[in-house]
């Protein structure tokens, strides 16, 4: 383009736009989550897959806390995400993002293992016939007992196993699981204390889990 004084003048230059002939880079969204959320709602074109690679391996590992093994996790890692984008309007403070999303994350387990109850009683599961849990630096037996804690997580109410799930093997603080769960403090230790009485007397007569069980020591409710 040339210039009124007849020198030629460089174009404008936009952000992810390249002049014609190049090739069109993607805007990336940078930002915290209040200013991911605000990207969110106004459409921002890298706005939905900063909100994936951001939250994706929480989630992942927040539905395989709770779910064990199960073939299904990379559906539900998709249903997570379906259901933040289709709800993002609904979230009101941004800085709540990760909560937020790790609530559908826990919700969608929850509908999953409901779902999965009325199929069968009691399922068991061949650690040779399953995917494998990430077992990275167990021994074969810490390995053998972390299959049949699933096992027993099996038999537990949704509400009760999800809690014991998100307590004792993710570590969440009592006030996250409540959060999350999207019930009160009292509501979870409630679930807890029912969930660990539950598993302990089941966990106590399963060979790979009954050394395990140290009443008192590493099952805390509070």
């Amino acid at each position: 383009m040339m210039s009124e004084s007849g020198r030629k003048q460089t174009p404008l230059a936009f952000p992810g736009i390249k002049s014609r002939g190049a090739k069109v880079q993607p805007l990336r969204f940078t930002g915290d989550d209040a200013a991911l959320v605000i990207a969110l709602k106004q459409n921002h074109p890298g706005a939905m897959e900063a909100l994936y690679d951001r939250y994706a391996p929480l989630v992942q590992r927040m539905l395989l806390r709770v779910m064990g093994v199960d073939h299904n996790l990379s559906d539900m890692l998709q249903e997570v995400f379906i259901e933040a984008f289709s709800n993002i309007r609904s979230i009101k403070n941004g800085s709540r993002l990760q909560a937020w999303i790790t609530s559908i994350a826990i919700f969608t387990a929850r509908g999953r293992i409901r779902r999965r109850s009325r199929r069968r009683v009691f399922w068991v599961a061949d650690a040779g016939d399953v995917p494998d849990i990430p077992t990275a630096g167990c021994d074969p037996e810490e390995r053998e007992a972390l299959y049949a804690a699933y096992r027993v997580l099996d038999t537990m109410p949704s509400d009760e196993r999800i809690a014991f799930s998100l307590r004792f093997i993710e570590g969440m603080e009592l006030e996250e699981a409540a959060a999350v769960c999207r019930v009160s403090l009292s509501t979870i230790k409630r679930r807890l204390t029912r969930a660990q009485g539950r598993f302990v007397a089941i966990a106590k007569r399963q060979p790979q889990l009954s050394s395990w069980i140290v009443e008192g020591d590493r099952w805390n409710v509070e």
